[in-house]
C-alpha cells in the first residue's frame, strides 16, 4: 500500500498510471537533491507532496466561445471537429492543430512539435482548453497556441473523470529537473489518489484543536488542488488553511527540537564552578579602557547570572556595530580566569582572530594572563609548543579560528568558550568546542543584528542579551549613494579628510582582475591610488591572501596613521578598529548585501569625528540592490537592516541555515510567517513544559529524535 514513507524509487511497484520506474527513479534524484537526501533512496512519498505549487491559477469557470475577448485567458469546452499535422519550413518543423466547436461557434488550436497529440485528440471527443485566445480576425475565429488541455470522458468509471489540468483550480509547479508542470501536474494526482484517506497525525490532538489547523492528509491534497470553494488568492499567498497547517507543522517540530536540545544541556552538570568575589570584580574593573555603557552592564549582569548557576550558559550576545561586544565578552573571561579556569575565543576568519587578540592583549597587558593565538597558519613547530600549552593549562585565554576546534588542540580546563561571529559557525561547531570543555559556558557573540523572527529558529537554544546603546561620544555616520560620475568629487572629499588628520578606507568586492566582471579589483585600485590619485599620501593595501605577517604590519601602520588611505577587501569587515578613520568608500556597492555593507560602514564613525560611507554603485545596479542603497541612506540602525535584508534575501541567504545545523524550510517562511511562528513555538513549549510528564509529551519528543534532518536535538 502506498504511505507518505514510500520510497520513490518504487512508486512503479504500487499501480500508479504512467509512473514506471525509470520516471520513479528521475523523480527520487530529484526531490532528494532538493531535500538535501544524500541517496535518492531515501527520498518518500511525503518529501514529494511537500513540493508545493509556485502559484495556482483559477481555471474553473467555463466560457462560451461567443464571450471570448481578443487577448483573454479562459477555459472552454468543445468537441474535436478536425484535426492533423502540418508540416511547415520543408519538413524540419511539424505543428499539430484541430477545428473545435462549442454548437454555435468554431476555435482552432495547435500545438508546435507535438505531433503524437494526433493520437490524442480523436474527432468527436470533448475537450477541455486553457489558454490566452487570439482573435484571427484574416479567418474570423479565435485560436490558441499551446493551450493546457483536459480530454473528458463519458465512461463513469475512468479513473481521471475529475479534470486536473483544467475546469478547476490548477496548481502550477516549477520545473523539477526534466518535468514541467503539467506532468508534475498529473503524477501529484495521482500519487495522492493511491494514499488512504486517513493519513497519520504526527502533531498532537490537542495541539491540532487548540490551533484550529486542518488534517495533514487533508492539508497536503488541498495544497495540490485546492477545493472548487477555495480562495485563489490565499492559497497564492500562502495563506490557506492547508497551508497554514503545513507551516505550522514545520515551525513546531523545530521548536520541539530546539527544546528538547536546550533541556538536555541544562540536565547535564556543569564542569566549571564560578564564584564572583570583590577581588574579581576588582580585577574585571581594572581591565575597563572606558566607562560601561548601561546596556554593557546590563548585558554583563546576565551573563555573570548564568556563568554562578550550577546550569551551563548558552547565551547569544548580540548588539549593533561599534556597541562594544567583545570587551563584555573579555569581562566574563576574567571572571573566568580569576576562577582558574580556561577560556577560549573562536572567530570567524585569521584577521578578525589577529584583530581580537592586539585588542585583548592591550586591554590585560597589566595581568598576570598568559594569552596565545592560534590560526591555521601558524608554523608547525609554533603550533605545537602552543597546543602543548593550553594542554599543560599554561594559556589562560586561547584565540582562534576553527583550529581551536580541531582534534589536535586539549584543553586543560575549559571554563568559558566565546564564539564571535556565530553566523559563520555551524551549529554542530558550537557543540563542539561545548564537548571539549566538558558542558563548557558558552557565549555567542554576533555583530550582526539578527531580527527576532530569525533569532527564535537560528537561535531557538540560547538565551539572548542585547547591547542596544553605543558608547558616549559616537556620532552617527553619514550615508550616500554615488554614481561613477561623482568619482572625482569623492576623491577630492577624501582629500579635504586626510588634510584634516583622518584616515580612509576604500573596499572592493574582488582581490584580481577578473574577465567575467568588471570590478575594479584591490591590487589594481591600491597601485591607481597610491601613484596616480594620491601620491603625497601613505596607501596600504590588505587582503585575505596576505600572510598574517603582513596583514599585521599594515594594520598596525594604519592604526597608527603612517598609513592614511587603506585599500581592502571585506576583511575589515569585522573587528578592525582605527577611531582615526572618518571615510568608508565602498566600491561596487551594488554588489554587497544589506548586513555586509552595514558592518563595513561601522568600521568608521569610532572616534568623535563627523564620519561619512560612500556607496559607489553603477548605474547598472538591480531593483535589489537600489532597494538596499536607498536603505543604508536612511537608516543606521542595525536591527532595521537586518529586518530588511532578511525581507529581501530570505533566511537561507542572510543566515546560511543550510550550514549551520538547522533544517531548510520547506514551505515555511520566517519573514512571512512569523505569527505563524510564534503559535508554534507557544505550542512546543507547553508540550516540553507544561505537559512534561504525558505520554504524548514523551511521543513528540522520540519523533524528532527519530528524524534525520532534527540531528541538532541530540547536539549540546
Amino acid at each position: 500500500m502506498l504511505t507518505l514513507t514510500t520510497p520513490l524509487v518504487d512508486l512503479h511497484h504500487h499501480g500508479l498510471p504512467r509512473i514506471g520506474q525509470k520516471t520513479a527513479h528521475a523523480l527520487a534524484v530529484e526531490i532528494a537533491a532538493i531535500n538535501a537526501r544524500p541517496d535518492a533512496r531515501e527520498a518518500t512519498v511525503e518529501d514529494l507532496l511537500h513540493y508545493l505549487p509556485m502559484r495556482y491559477e483559477d481555471r474553473s469557470n467555463l466560457t462560451r466561445i461567443s464571450q471570448l475577448r481578443d487577448g483573454e485567458t479562459a477555459s472552454i469546452e468543445v468537441m474535436v471537429r478536425i484535426g492533423g499535422i502540418i508540416p511547415l519550413k520543408g519538413g524540419r518543423l511539424k505543428m499539430y492543430e484541430f477545428i473545435g466547436t462549442d454548437g454555435e461557434n468554431q476555435i482552432r488550436a495547435f500545438w508546435w512539435n507535438q505531433i503524437y497529440l494526433n493520437r490524442v485528440f480523436t474527432r468527436g471527443s470533448r475537450v477541455i482548453l486553457y489558454g490566452q485566445w487570439k482573435l484571427n480576425r484574416y479567418k474570423g475565429y479565435f485560436e490558441v497556441e499551446n493551450p493546457d488541455y483536459e480530454i473528458l470522458s463519458d465512461d463513469d468509471d475512468e479513473a481521471e473523470v475529475t479534470a486536473v489540468h483544467t475546469a478547476r483550480r490548477v496548481p502550477i509547479y516549477r520545473k523539477l529537473g526534466d518535468f514541467r508542470t503539467r506532468q508534475l501536474r498529473t503524477i501529484f494526482h495521482r500519487v495522492i489518489a493511491g494514499l488512504p484517506r486517513e493519513i497519520p497525525e504526527s502533531l498532537p490532538a490537542e495541539v491540532i484543536d487548540r490551533c484550529r489547523i486542518i488534517s495533514f492528509g487533508e492539508a497536503l491534497r488541498l495544497a495540490h488542488f485546492p477545493g472548487e470553494d477555495a480562495a485563489i488568492e490565499e492559497y497564492n499567498h500562502a495563506h490557506s488553511p492547508a497551508h497554514r497547517r503545513l507551516i505550522f507543522e514545520e515551525f513546531f517540530w523545530l521548536a520541539v527540537a530546539l527544546g528538547v536540545r536546550r533541556s538536555q544541556r541544562i540536565s547535564e552538570p556543569k564542569a566549571s564552578h564560578i564564584e564572583i568575589t570583590d577581588r574579581i570584580r576588582e580585577a574585571v574593573r581594572a581591565i575597563l579602557p572606558f566607562n560601561p555603557t548601561n546596556a554593557q552592564k546590563r548585558a554583563l549582569k546576565e551573563i555573570v547570572d548564568d556563568m554562578t548557576s550550577d546550569k551551563p550558559m548558552n547565551r547569544l550576545l548580540q548588539g549593533d556595530v561599534g556597541s562594544g561586544k567583545t570587551i563584555v565578552a573579555v569581562q566574563a573571561m576574567v571572571i573566568a580566569i580569576e576562577n582558574g579556569y580556561q577560556t577560549s575565543l573562536m572567530a570567524p576568519t585569521e584577521i578578525l582572530a589577529e584583530q581580537h587578540a592586539r585588542n585583548i592583549k592591550l586591554w590585560l597587558a597589566n595581568t598576570p594572563y598568559r594569552v596565545e593565538l592560534l590560526t591555521g597558519s601558524l608554523k608547525v613547530k609554533e603550533k605545537r609548543e602552543r597546543q602543548k600549552a593550553i594542554a599543560a593549562g599554561d594559556v589562560d585565554l586561547v584565540i582562534g579560528t576553527h583550529a581551536l576546534i580541531q582534534e589536535a588542540v586539549e584543553f586543560h580546563r575549559l571554563g568559558l568558550a566565546v564564539i564571535d561571529e556565530q553566523h559563520r559557525f555551524g551549529v554542530l561547531q558550537r557543540a563542539e568546542i561545548q564537548r571539549r570543555g566538558m558542558n563548557t559556558d558558552v557565549l555567542v557573540v554576533t555583530a550582526t543584528p539578527i531580527p527576532r523572527s530569525l533569532a527564535m529558529t537560528v537561535y531557538g537554544d540560547l538565551e539572548v542579551s542585547i547591547i542596544d546603546e553605543l558608547p558616549p561620544g559616537r556620532t552617527p555616520v553619514s550615508t550616500h549613494v554615488r554614481g561613477e560620475d561623482r568619482r572625482d568629487k569623492i576623491y577630492e572629499f577624501i582629500r579635504d579628510q586626510i588634510r584634516k588628520g583622518r584616515q580612509a578606507y576604500v573596499v572592493l568586492p574582488i582581490i584580481e582582475e577578473s574577465e567575467k566582471l568588471d570590478l575594479r579589483n584591490a591590487r589594481e585600485m591600491y597601485e591607481l591610488l597610491r601613484t596616480g590619485v594620491f601620491p603625497e599620501f601613505g596607501v596600504g593595501l590588505l587582503h585575505g591572501k596576505m600572510k598574517p605577517a603582513e596583514k599585521d604590519e599594515v594594520m598596525q601602520a594604519f592604526s597608527a596613521n603612517r598609513l592614511q588611505i587603506l585599500v581592502a577587501t571585506t576583511v575589515i569587515e569585522v573587528g578592525v578598529d582605527v577611531p582615526n578613520a572618518s571615510v568608508m568608500l565602498i566600491e561596487h556597492a551594488e554588489r554587497f548585501g544589506l548586513s555586509q555593507l552595514h558592518q563595513l560602514r561601522g568600521r568608521v564613525g569610532r572616534g568623535a569625528a563627523e564620519s561619512f560611507c560612500i556607496l559607489l554603485a553603477q548605474f547598472s545596479k538591480t531593483k535589489e540592490a537600489k532597494e538596499r542603497l536607498k536603505i543604508m541612506e536612511e537608516t543606521t540602525d542595525g536591527f532595521k537592516i537586518a529586518e530588511k535584508d532578511l525581507e529581501i534575501r530570505g533566511p537561507g541567504e542572510v543566515m546560511g541555515t543550510r550550514q549551520s545545523g538547522i533544517p531548510a524550510f520547506r514551505i515555511a517562511n520566517i519573514v512571512r510567517d512569523q505569527k505563524i511562528l510564534e503559535l508554534a513555538r507557544r505550542e512546543a513549549d507547553h508540550m516540553l513544559n507544561e505537559r512534561t510528564l504525558t505520554r504524548e509529551t514523551d511521543r513528540i519528543i522520540q519523533h524528532v529524535r527519530s528524524q534525520p534532518r532534527f540531528g541538532l536535538a541530540r547536539v549540546g
